[in-house]
């Protein structure tokens, strides 16, 4: 599998690089807010714990489809806008498409006929599921060709390539804040006051106005990104104005050529970035909802009191976040010395997998102190956990966001080392290295429902096979991968949104 050089010419002015960088903000924005938000809003719907993992496959399904097709016909789009740009206007206005079907789906329900009186809503679930698909059909269709063009922006120059993925990163940063900052802000409806209806409460709404300020928001910087940075279209011959060839291979045979000759190297990458996406998802997955249930002690159905600690413990989940996102944004900054005092990347990431490890385990201990402080108290005095509960488990948020600027870096560096000398394109490249994130993915969304249910409920159970399986990920990624001929320099890395 080769590495399309993207070389569109002499390298693109830098403004150029940062225009397009910043899409990924509103990417990340609302992948945030998927994160934070969206597991206990599918529960309000009357979706029992057990069957939301079984949504969330939406994601990896789609990037398991999307990703590699995207990715290959924005190779060859001959379009004379270019080859990247159709694809992530299309891609930010599926998006908002989605968003709002999301955002509204409560309002559609009771409108087509569900029941506020009914715990299950049947029609707002179809609609919300729906939306949620396009969601994740879009945001592939907008991740893949934006680290395309900055590649192609970038010309063949390694050193505007590491400033590009670099903005990339710091825009990822940035979308992560926001969403997490939004997510955490019990009073933002209080914006759009019209986003509280009958059939959509404080919580709904509140949602509901960070999806629509999502959608200015990516809309905005797309808009402006397609406009003001031209791209050279490609001929029909599949070559480049400038010089770049392409390939007349068909799709699947590209598909099936890349992994013919798939080495050593990138096989044992890809096993290793596998094992680390099983570690993540779950935590991913379910990380503000163990605030709310294991840490403050709430619950989704329940009395008034334990809805509200539910949702306070949503919220300290989504600021948890924001704080992972910033650890994650200075840490990148400092990957590459790192690397090179602790003997290479490779070393880096088993490093930071036992890091990973320690801070997924770490959910145990405190959900057991959270647990041991509310027996105290007794089952009748219903308040948040103290302090220092909150501090540990904010702590490990934050804690969480070193191995996360790994995992979203070093993948990708080394997949461009050990695939040098192969052939195909960079979106197709791409698309095949994102299949060892989305099976693991689709693994984890099948198993963790029947896994904590298995064990009494909760999330712990996943929690703990993430933590075993860090470790593992970590010690193959010591012993068994090689070391790069060259060591990449990692500055900020190559940057991949969510778990997409």
């Amino acid at each position: 599998m080769t590495m399309e050089t993207g070389g569109n010419g002499p390298p693109k002015p830098i403004w150029n690089i940062v225009m397009v960088s910043a899409i990924a903000a509103g990417i990340q924005f609302g992948w945030a807010l998927q994160l934070s938000l969206l597991t206990p809003y599918v529960q309000t719907l009357g979706v029992p714990h057990v069957w939301a993992a079984f949504i969330w496959l939406c994601g990896p399904i789609s990037g398991l489809l999307v990703q590699p097709i995207v990715g290959y016909f924005s190779d060859h789009c001959t379009s004379r806008i270019g080859r990247r740009r159709p694809f992530i206007a299309a891609g930010a206005c599926l998006v908002a498409m989605a968003v709002f079907f999301i955002g509204f789906a409560k309002d559609i329900g009771h409108r087509a006929g569900d029941s506020l009186n009914n715990p299950t809503k049947p029609r707002a679930v179809a609609v919300f599921v729906t939306g949620f698909w396009i969601l994740d059909v879009a945001n592939n269709m907008l991740q893949g060709p934006c680290r395309a063009f900055l590649a192609d922006l970038s010309g063949n120059d390694h050193k505007r390539m590491r400033i590009a993925n670099g903005w990339f990163s710091f825009f990822m940063a940035i979308g992560n804040v926001l969403g997490y900052a939004a997510g955490s802000y019990s009073n933002l409806y209080k914006l759009l006051p019209f986003t509280t209806t009958t059939a959509c409460d404080v919580y709904c709404a509140n949602l509901k106005t960070c999806f629509i300020i999502d959608i200015v928001f990516l809309l905005s910087v797309t808009i402006t990104a397609i406009t003001t940075v031209k791209e050279t279209p490609l001929k029909s011959n599949g070559s480049l104005d400038e010089g770049e060839g392409g390939s007349s291979e068909p799709f699947i045979g590209e598909i099936v050529t890349a992994f013919k000759t798939l080495k050593k190297p990138m096989w044992i990458l890809l096993l290793v970035t596998c094992l680390n996406w099983i570690a993540w998802f779950p935590f991913l997955l379910y990380d503000t909802d163990w605030m709310g249930v294991e840490v403050f002690g709430g619950k989704v159905k329940g009395s008034s009191s334990e809805q509200k600690l539910y949702d306070d413990g949503v919220r300290a989940g989504a600021l948890g976040l924001m704080i992972n996102s910033i650890v994650l944004a200075f840490t990148s900054l400092g990957l590459e010395p790192v690397s090179r005092f602790i003997g290479g990347v490779k070393n880096l990431w088993g490093v930071v997998n036992f890091i990973l490890a320690a801070g997924l385990a770490g959910t145990v201990w405190i959900t057991r102190v959270a647990e041991a402080w509310r027996a105290k108290q007794g089952p009748q005095i219903l308040t948040s956990p103290p302090t220092n509960v909150k501090s540990f488990a904010l702590a490990v948020f934050g804690l969480l966001g070193i191995p996360l600027s790994v995992t979203f870096s070093i993948p990708f560096a080394l997949a461009s080392i050990y695939c040098a000398d192969a052939g195909g394109g960079q979106g197709l490249s791409l698309g095949v290295l994102n299949l060892s994130i989305v099976i693991p993915q689709m693994f984890v969304s099948v198993i963790s429902g029947p896994l904590d249910a298995a064990f009494g409920g909760g999330n712990l159970p996943a929690f703990v096979l993430g933590s075993i399986v860090a470790a593992i990920s970590a010690l193959l990624a010591i012993f068994a991968l090689p070391d790069p001929k060259n060591q990449l320099s990692l500055n900020s890395g190559t940057v991949v949104g969510g778990g997409h």
